[in-house]
């Protein structure tokens, strides 16, 4: 049994990906002009845990470490981020494999949920086997204050310094983190949606950096994947760009979570929680 360590002191290694986005060359329909863009890159990442194949997850290659730490924790293979005792990187080009060593416990977990996952960048609960999979019990939070309306005032328009990304070549989704001082500390981008955030959630981790009073955004749709990653990982408060599903918000309301939707031309919208009103 190797020794036990929290997750917080795995190093950023340097990942053996291509980058984030290469140039590729184009016509126009008449085939009369040609020019060059860069596009987002994606790659195959297969993930193991403690030597057994888990999950393929097509992801833009970067920040990988974050993405498998939050990956772990918010599809529940682990309860805590200390029951990941290794990480390891490897492979090349389109194909990279990633092995994580996780705590005994952790592992028969895992093995009881009988669950082989094909991931795409479209969906987060591709490949899970029973309802119980999809519809977890969860912990319920125990409920913070709604955020300062200040402190989403121009939050779209400010959010474009942690998506360079998106700036460049866009096809990629961005999840960041705000402090309890109203302060955007970090982002995470990917092709898939619920990567950028499991990158979010594994970069918190990773760089120890508090949750308290803080709040996730999400740039995408936010459905009931989104929702449990962020009770999973303890977040008290979901501000998505977009409108959320009818599910997700009933599970924020059911979880304790606050949850607002940031449309592009009018107020914030509060949905979690209701307001006495609506309960």
């Amino acid at each position: 049994m190797p020794s036990k360590r929290t997750v917080s002191t795995v190093p950023a290694l340097q990942s053996p990906a291509p980058t984030a986005s290469q140039s590729y060359s184009y016509s126009n329909l008449e085939l009369d002009t040609s020019a060059r863009t860069d596009l987002a890159e994606e790659v195959a990442l297969a993930i193991t845990y403690n030597g057994i194949s888990q999950a393929v997850m097509l992801v833009t290659p970067t920040d990988l470490e974050d993405f498998i730490v939050g990956f772990s924790l918010g599809s529940g293979i682990i309860a805590s981020p200390d029951e990941i005792y290794d990480l390891k990187l490897s492979g090349s080009g389109s194909a990279q494999h990633a092995q994580v060593e996780i705590a005994s416990r952790a592992f028969w977990n895992l093995k009881q949920q009988r669950r082989q996952l094909a991931g795409t960048s479209g969906c987060g609960l591709c490949g899970v086997e029973a309802i119980e999979q999809a519809l977890p019990e969860l912990t319920v939070l125990p409920g913070a204050p709604l955020p300062p309306a200040i402190w989403l005032e121009g939050l779209r328009q400010r959010i474009g310094a942690f998506q360079p990304l998106g700036q460049h070549c866009g096809a990629v989704h961005a999840a960041l983190f705000m402090d309890s001082n109203g302060e955007l500390l970090l982002g995470r981008e990917d092709i898939g949606r619920h990567n950028a955030l499991d990158k979010l959630i594994g970069a918190l981790i990773r760089q120890n950096i508090s949750i308290t009073g803080g709040l996730a955004i999400v740039t995408s749709r936010c459905s009931l994947e989104l929702i449990q990653k962020v009770l999973r990982a303890g977040i008290q408060t979901l501000v998505s760009l977009s409108s959320p599903t009818g599910l997700a918000l009933q599970w924020a309301r059911r979880h304790n979570l606050n949850l607002i939707h940031l449309p592009q031309h009018s107020a914030p919208r509060v949905y979690s929680p209701a307001m006495e009103s609506q309960a």
